[in-house]
């Protein structure tokens, strides 16, 4: 099973540069887990055909859910008429709390953060669906950030979401893509330590292989976490940045409304 997405690099320890704005969500428990959830201020585009909410499950990077960036990238989603949950799968164990002990073992904290992640992850889903309806009540998209994009890819192999889509992906191999089976939003950093230009051309090669739904935006001069600490003083990286969300927005309504023609 060959890797294409390492592990996070020095740089997704850094919390790069804060974004403009105020965040508007609250913080609720669900399954256990911390939860940022953001929820659309108006009802005028926030269902789809049928009466259906639509629901981003949000999955973070190693910054978690409650980092201001994070949480203004969420209400951006709400503003556009979704209801967002973005998890703390850390339990408030993020990598900020280590920036200042000597001697911090990133690789240890990794793998008991991945294993927390996959024992919660499937409960906590169940119970967001209590919340805003099963399957066949509301339509469920999931985007993930970096150590996020894994558990995104198993969703779209399973079928348990209308459509998926990642940014500078974390921890991919290639059964990852085999198995794709809703549509998938890739959105790379032309410079990227963690999924390079050769991985991302072998993944687009089993997708093809899959027969899979997908659009990979490549995007120039900037690198791997431009879509939640890019600077936005910077031309390239602010429009990296804005397009992600943008096109986050747009390939889920795709999906969404085609479904439920």
């Amino acid at each position: 099973m060959a890797q294409l997405a390492g592990p996070p690099g020095d740089c997704c320890f850094s919390k790069g540069v804060k974004f403009e704005g105020t965040p508007v969500g609250k913080v609720v428990t669900i399954a256990g887990a911390e939860t940022y959830i953001s929820e659309p201020q108006t009802s005028s585009n926030a269902s789809s055909g049928g009466g259906k909410k639509k629901v981003i499950l949000f999955l973070p990077d190693v910054h978690g859910p409650f980092f201001d960036n994070t949480k203004l990238v969420q209400d951006y989603f709400a503003e556009n008429g979704f209801y967002v949950v973005g998890i703390d799968y850390f339990f408030g164990d993020i990598v900020d709390a280590h920036d200042n002990e000597p001697g911090f073992d990133r690789q240890a904290w990794m793998k008991k953060s991945q294993v927390q992640a996959a024992e919660v992850l499937p409960k906590w889903y169940e119970a967001v669906k209590e919340m805003y309806g099963t399957c066949a009540d509301a339509n469920y998209c999931s985007v993930g950030y970096c150590f996020g994009a894994p558990y995104v890819l198993e969703w779209t192999t399973t079928g348990e979401i209308v459509a998926g889509a990642f940014a500078h992906p974390a921890f991919l191999n290639e059964d990852h893509f085999r198995g794709v089976k809703r549509p998938l939003l890739m959105s790379c950093a032309e410079t990227d330590h963690t999924f390079p230009l050769p991985a991302r051309r072998r993944a687009e090669d089993l997708l093809i292989e899959a027969k899979a739904q997908y659009h990979i935006q490549v995007f120039s001069g900037v690198a791997h976490g431009f879509a939640l600490r890019g600077d936005p003083n910077i031309p390239d990286t602010r429009w990296a940045k804005e397009e992600c969300a943008s096109c986050v927005v747009r390939w889920f309504n795709r999906f969404i409304n085609e479904s439920s023609k």
